[in-house]
């Protein structure tokens, strides 16, 4: 008996070396690519229409913060930028009698040049006709370029109102919040008739149909992956209940890190690891958060 014990016993401790060796290459928790929409304007929030675990499309709206101050603001806005349009001087209607004896002194002036020629009037007669036509010219000048400034001056003050409107109009634009990808509402931080500031969070949404698993592989284990490659996610359900998925290497880390206490290693011994995204395509059954596996 003794001897068949002997025999036995390395048996049985080669069997559960064997038992203890798991069958995957790296662990890790499935989570996906969220975003976070918050307020961008002041307001009280008139619509949240959205319940977690709901599903929205990309540019779908998910809030509407109150605009009705903006509103007001965009028409006092509006009767500014029209009142000053409407200050703008005529410059041809106020610059018209100037030009009219302007043109009736060239005809003097001309008249006098002919007199002269023929002996019929005297030459101060003629210098003053053109010292008048000078005089008149000058005037002009002078009313068009004050007419000019006003005029630009007024022209300012309009673009500067109507880009006022611009940047009201983009504020309330930009109160009605809309998902920038499609997904699914994972948490709701505000309800309706809340305030909302700039910044403030409204929900959080998360791509659940494209997920990725982060595994975390041994220094030993870089020379067998690489970014592309195909590998098998096992999802585990708990109990003995496990799926299968093909998965693709996405993104390895360039930095080493600490294994996390919830991450096992198929090296036990190894205290730094490097991060593994190993995406996957959810059928439905993957929640965030969920232990999976990696098997190379």
């Amino acid at each position: 008996m003794k001897h068949v014990i002997t025999y036995i016993l390395p048996a049985l401790m080669i069997s559960a070396s064997c038992s203890s060796t798991p069958d995957y290459d790296a662990t890790g928790i499935f989570e996906a690519t969220t975003v976070t929409l918050s307020a961008e304007t002041s307001g009280k929030i008139l619509n949240l229409g959205v319940a977690e675990g709901d599903t929205v499309r990309a540019g779908q709206t998910v809030a509407v913060v109150d605009t009705a101050i903006l509103s007001l603001q965009l028409l006092q806005l509006e009767s500014q930028k029209l009142s000053a349009e409407t200050s703008a001087p005529d410059i041809s209607a106020q610059a018209a009698s100037l030009r009219s004896q302007i043109a009736h002194q060239k005809h003097e002036c001309e008249r006098f040049r002919r007199l002269l020629a023929d002996g019929a009037t005297t030459q101060k007669q003629y210098d003053d006709a053109t010292a008048t036509l000078t005089a008149l010219q000058g005037q002009l000048d002078a009313l068009l370029s004050t007419l000019g400034k006003n005029r630009s001056s007024i022209s300012d003050n309009a673009t500067a109102i109507q880009l006022q409107k611009e940047q009201i109009a983009e504020q309330i634009a930009r109160s009605t919040v809309s998902s920038p990808i499609d997904a699914t509402v994972i948490v709701k931080y505000a309800e309706p008739g809340e305030f909302a500031m700039p910044g403030r969070q409204l929900v959080k949404l998360a791509d659940l149909n494209h997920i990725y698993l982060r595994s975390y592989f041994t220094a030993s284990q870089l020379a067998s992956i690489k970014i592309g490659q195909k590998v098998t996610v096992i999802a585990d359900f708990g109990g003995d209940e496990q799926y299968e998925y093909p998965g693709t290497i996405t993104w390895i880390a360039e930095e080493s890190e600490f294994t996390p206490k919830s991450i096992q290693t198929r090296d036990s011994r190894a205290n730094l690891v490097y991060a593994v995204k190993v995406a996957v395509k959810n059928d439905g059954r993957l929640k965030l958060g969920q232990y999976g596996e990696v098997r190379l």
